[in-house]
């Protein structure tokens, strides 16, 4: 029994840490860490990607997990997946900016109805959106690039090397290229229905005993609908545009950590 617990030991140590790396990514990711997905799923796909990475991690100094290094070098490997997941995450932050943007504009926002993917409420285009984002996720092997970007990342940072504060400052300046990518995407369905208002402003004005409100609503809608069927046709193309962009910036910050 002594044997078998000697032998267990030194391989569950060397499993924790890629564990701790690869759940805090998964947590973070696009799709896999939505609330759509148990925690013992998730929890469970972890410990198979940790296998899997043991190869990466042989010749890394492994800590004792129970030590005050070894919580060091655990929320190193933490804070390293989070910051790639959520890199990784950003390209869905524009197709769901890109839903509440224009449902503020054809009035859908006032509607709000729960959404089981992300366990909140939120209203019928963003739903809309974020399915057509899952589809295209799985439709480009996302799951498949999650892989590689992990396998690369203990070649980057290996265990116990800690990590450069360069990787969360890129990150974090990469927040405000999501508000202008959803803003870029929104911008014709924003101004076809600036337009619409504008008209029937100055149809109000040459008509004013027209009640116009309930009218011009219904028309703003109507339209905005109409610009967003034309929109949507583009987001996987952009989709894929945004999702390479971010990868760039990953292999650099990578490249740059392993040189």
């Amino acid at each position: 029994m002594l044997e078998v617990s000697h032998l267990l030991l030194p391989f569950i140590s060397a499993l924790w840490w890629p564990f701790c790396r690869v759940m805090a990514l998964l947590s973070t990711a696009p799709v896999i860490g939505d609330a759509l997905v148990p925690v013992p799923v998730r929890a469970l796909l972890s410990v198979v990607l940790a296998f899997l990475m043991l190869p990466l991690t042989k010749g890394a100094v492994m800590p004792d997990p129970f030590s005050l290094a070894g919580v060091v070098v655990m929320i190193e490997q933490a804070v390293i997946g989070g910051v790639i997941g959520l890199a990784l995450q950003l390209t869905m932050a524009v197709v769901n900016m890109l839903g509440f943007l224009v449902s503020s504009q054809v009035g859908f926002s006032m509607a709000q109805m729960n959404d089981p993917m992300n366990g909140q409420q939120s209203d019928v285009i963003s739903g809309l959106l974020g399915i057509v984002a899952i589809l295209v996720f799985f439709a480009v092997d996302g799951h498949l690039v999650l892989a590689g970007v992990l396998g690369q990342s203990f070649k980057a940072w290996p265990v116990g090397g800690g990590y450069k504060s360069l990787l969360l400052e890129t990150v974090a300046l990469n927040v405000g290229w999501v508000f202008s990518a959803a803003i870029l995407l929104a911008l014709p369905i924003v101004f076809s229905t600036m337009v619409v208002q504008i008209g029937f402003g100055f149809l109000n004005r040459v008509a004013p005993s027209l009640n116009l409100f309930s009218l011009g609503f219904s028309l703003v809608t109507l339209f905005g609908l109409m610009m967003l069927v034309q929109v949507v046709r583009f987001i996987p193309e952009h989709y894929v545009q945004m999702t390479n962009q971010v990868l760039e910036m990953l292999q650099q910050q990578m490249g740059a950590a392993h040189g």
